[in-house]
């Protein structure tokens, strides 16, 4: 038996798909069919991580906001569903667990402070991940989605300024779509480019951290 593709070889070839079944029902069908039967096989395959996985969330419901449920049920299905791209580890990893614990931040914490551990968290993973080894496709994606769920929906939860929260869309939710339509569009990946010095949406992360640090400071006088 022939191993299978790695993960970014096995989306392409779904992507690649898709895009020559011109994205009708029937091709659309077909993707999700064949998603869900890798991901399933994949989590199987990966019964540490995903033990790991569920019990994190668990942790997450327990501890956590008990009027936001949905939020940690779709953070576990997105993980569980794509443990293949941990590739050969069979592990989340620290790191890993750091940033999925960011990314639920909206259901455990709610403070003026939880941007700041969003910051924190976002520094340490990366950071944590390159010098255990533990890298993988899983963690990038993971890193950059729970940045995009956490700031956009604390920026149009918490933030008074109109122009601040639409600078938020922008620097979060529409790379991903770009990004999306864009890989759907075309049958692969696609990558979405970094810049050499900053990244923007950093900036605004310390930005939107900063506001509301300093909003807490007027209240609380």
């Amino acid at each position: 038996m022939s191993p299978e593709p790695d993960s970014r070889a096995a989306t392409n070839e779904l992507l690649d798909g898709l895009r020559k079944g011109r994205w009708r029902p029937p091709a659309l069908v077909r993707f999700a069919r064949l998603t869900t039967r890798r991901s399933i096989r994949q989590a199987r395959r990966r019964p540490r991580a995903l033990g790991e996985v569920t019990v994190l969330h668990i942790a997450f419901l327990l501890f956590g906001n008990q009027h936001r449920p949905l939020w940690t049920a779709t953070s576990w299905l997105l993980a569980a569903t794509h443990l293949g791209m941990l590739e050969h580890r069979r592990s989340l990893g620290v790191a890993n667990v750091i940033t999925l614990t960011r990314a639920n931040l909206p259901a455990l914490a709610d403070g003026w402070a939880a941007p700041i551990v969003a910051l924190a968290s976002d520094l340490a993973d990366g950071r944590l991940a390159r010098r255990l080894g533990t890298e993988s496709a899983f963690g990038s994606a993971a890193d950059s989605l729970a940045d995009a769920a956490y700031w956009a929906w604390f920026a149009l939860r918490h933030e008074p300024s109109a122009r601040v929260r639409a600078a938020a869309l922008l620097a979060w939710v529409a790379p991903v779509v770009v990004v999306t339509t864009a890989s759907v569009g075309r049958g692969r990946m696609v990558d979405a480019p970094r810049p050499v010095l900053v990244r923007p949406a950093a900036l605004m992360q310390a930005a939107i951290a900063i506001r509301a640090v300093l909003r807490r400071r007027t209240t609380a006088k």
